[in-house]
């Protein structure tokens, strides 16, 4: 006699229904948080090529393939677009100086983290694009200004202050100097940033060799004499 095959169990139409409906709903989501990427990549490439002022919803939206009204289904207006590329572009990047700084290695290793991640999340990326942004089109425009300083080296200050007194008891550096300017130690970074933008044509720099001698130089001074 043959053996009866066993039918899988089915499931509740009710339940079939919330899978499927799971389904669509994780698709469309996927399929906006695509849209939303590819306006933002486009919106870098605009604001880098025109400016902040010069540049046109219509020209981004014709970048990332989608008519202009999409774009307001994301975003309010070109600010809040160009605040929310700061964000998307450079978050992930604050993070990881947190991190590095927040961690408990010595000081010397922790700047030789951070510029490594400088080179290779920021000057190796379009990210050093914002940065240009910000520096030129940041007078013009200071509530651009201010949501970059919020949003981004507000964050970063404060995680370099909070190491630098930890390396001030431990006896890492002399004085207090650099606690109370922590710009110092980001003023290599906007140079080769500038540098790169205006005249790496003419005399390319290596990165790595000059932030490692300006930070050698910046901290033997930081340690006092020996």
């Amino acid at each position: 006699m043959a053996t009866a095959l066993k039918k899988a169990p089915r499931k509740p139409v009710a339940e079939a229904g919330r899978t499927i409906a799971a389904s669509r709903q994780g698709a469309r989501t996927a399929k906006a948080a695509a849209r939303r990427e590819a306006i933002l990549d486009a919106a870098l490439d605009e604001f880098s090529a025109r400016g902040f002022a010069a540049a046109r919803l219509d020209d981004v939206a014709r970048r990332a393939g989608v008519a202009k009204g999409t774009i307001y289904l994301y975003f309010k207006d070109k600010e809040a677009l160009f605040q929310e590329l700061i964000l998307f572009q450079l978050s992930p990047v604050v993070g990881a100086f947190e991190s590095a700084l927040a961690s408990d290695l010595p000081l010397a290793t922790i700047v030789d983290q951070a510029i490594e991640i400088f080179i290779r999340e920021i000057y190796g990326t379009h990210r050093k694009e914002v940065m240009r942004l910000i520096i030129s089109e940041g007078p013009r425009f200071p509530t651009l200004a201010e949501f970059y300083y919020r949003e981004v080296l507000a964050r970063i200050l404060k995680a370099m202050r909070a190491r630098l007194a930890r390396a001030l008891e431990r006896g890492e550096i002399a004085d207090d100097v650099l606690i109370r300017f922590p710009q110092l130690l980001g003023a290599a970074s906007v140079l080769a940033v500038i540098w790169q933008g205006l005249f790496d044509r003419f005399e390319p720099l290596d990165v790595r060799a000059m932030m490692r001698a300006y930070f050698d130089r910046l901290f033997l001074r930081a340690r006092g004499p020996t």
